[in-house]
């Protein structure tokens, strides 16, 4: 993807030995772009980039649970044209996903040129999650050779004109507490607790572990990780945002050229 100094700002350091060293806020909101000014660009850019049909969008979203994946995949959402935009969510692989490799639920669901797909979880789970709760015997993962296939297939895809951004959505213990108990207090959030919630809290260092080795192992030149600061939802939106709205400028930045003679021809046979 496109590097600029934005999201260099957000981009993984392999430097840093582990996600808490990276910022949960910024110091000064009013220095990042305007969200709604980015919004209304990628509503923009998005139709543009449906109309070229030439390049292809993947936006993945991890973090932990109540890190504010959907309610950010939502907001994006908010002035695309539908026609050309897609979310999907990924939970633990059952029925026939598990029978086949890690990859292979996610390939259907991939951005066709001209489109822009958000992933609510994604092939990443196969590395993170599973490692802690398996689904198959021991025996059958090989963590080593399942890095080595996610950078393959990323890098192909960006190879082949797809551009893949990979956030995750770095939030601290507090906070990550006080969403969890605001999944029970209040109704409207209710519906979204999960007793699996409270044991992926009490193997969170666990989880962040896994996570931090993933990202590592899947971090390249062609389809970078970007560590965004997630205590404050309106930060990470607007982080997102802006980083998504620099790429579909570039990628899509006119419609395609019209053909003046065959206006022409047509403007005649309407009039």
């Amino acid at each position: 993807m496109m590097t600029t100094p934005f999201n260099e700002t957000w981009r993984y350091d392999p430097t840093r030995q582990t996600l808490a060293d990276y910022a949960v806020d910024v110091a000064d909101e009013t220095a990042l772009p305007t969200l709604e000014t980015s919004l209304e660009n990628i509503g923009e850019y998005q139709r543009r980039l449906w109309a070229n049909r030439k390049r292809a969008v993947l936006l993945i979203v991890h973090g932990l649970d109540a890190s504010g994946k959907d309610s950010l995949i939502r907001t994006l959402a908010t002035y695309m044209d539908p026609a050309g935009f897609h979310a999907w969510s990924f939970g633990r692989p059952q029925g026939v996903e598990a029978r086949h490799d890690f990859l292979w639920r996610v390939v259907p669901m991939l951005p066709a040129f001209g489109e822009l797909t958000a992933f609510n979880r994604s092939h990443h789970e196969g590395v993170i999650a599973e490692r802690l709760w398996p689904i198959h015997a021991d025996d059958h993962y090989n963590w080593q050779a399942r890095y080595e296939a996610i950078r393959g297939f990323e890098n192909n895809l960006v190879r082949e004109g797809t551009t893949v951004i990979k956030c995750w959505l770095r939030l601290t213990e507090d906070e990550h507490r006080r969403r969890l108990v605001t999944r029970l207090d209040k109704p409207r959030k209710r519906w979204k607790f999960d007793p699996s919630d409270v044991e992926a809290w009490q193997r969170r260092d666990e989880y962040l572990a896994r996570a931090e080795e993933a990202i590592a192992a899947t971090h390249t030149a062609e389809a970078p990780w970007f560590i965004i600061p997630g205590d404050r939802k309106p930060v990470a939106r607007a982080v997102v945002a802006a980083m998504l709205d620099e790429q579909l400028q570039a990628l899509a930045p006119d419609y395609p050229e019209a053909d003046e003679k065959t206006l022409k021809a047509y403007r005649k046979l309407l009039t």
